[in-house]
């Protein structure tokens, strides 16, 4: 299924299906999962990225796991708007991941999650080495709940 705004996922879903979000890095994939009603995002254990196709596997059964109906995957945008290699890779896997798993997909602009993300682990006291295996899954989990909150002000869901 190809990309599609924010709200066109949440419209579609089905009673019970939740959104996740995924912060792909280049070690790991962070995913969050947000709750049936739309309202907080919670995140997931992270996947560890080795060959892509693995990925898709372990992506795919997390996702049915969590009765999830859309993805919203963070869009590393540079800080002065522009798209770089990383958007690009971005994309690419987006584009692959879409040929595996029948998902409605958007994009989120993610700058500053993943600093957002180590500030609220460092506040929780989280040791830098347990930080360093929960930042992208922290981080995917601010990536849908800043979807999750335009959903909410857009008013597609109460």
């Amino acid at each position: 299924m190809p990309e599609v705004a924010i709200e066109e996922i949440a419209d579609g879903l089905e009673r019970g299906q939740t959104l996740a979000a995924l912060d792909l890095g280049t070690k790991t994939i962070g995913l969050a999962v947000s709750d049936a009603g739309l309202s907080f995002a919670t995140p997931r254990a992270l996947i560890r990225r080795g060959k892509f196709t693995a990925d898709v596997e372990a992506l795919g059964r997390q996702l049915a796991r969590d009765r999830v109906g859309g993805v919203v995957i963070g869009l590393p945008v540079n800080m002065d708007g522009t798209e770089g290699p990383r958007v690009q890779a971005t994309r690419a896997f987006a584009r692959n991941m879409d040929r595996h798993l029948d998902l409605p997909f958007a994009f989120w602009d993610e700058r500053l999650s993943t600093v957002a993300a180590e500030r609220a682990l460092i506040d929780q006291d989280v040791s830098r080495k347990k930080r360093a295996d929960r930042v992208d899954s922290e981080a995917a989990t601010f990536i849908l709940q800043g979807a999750l909150d335009r959903l909410y002000s857009a008013g597609v869901v109460n």
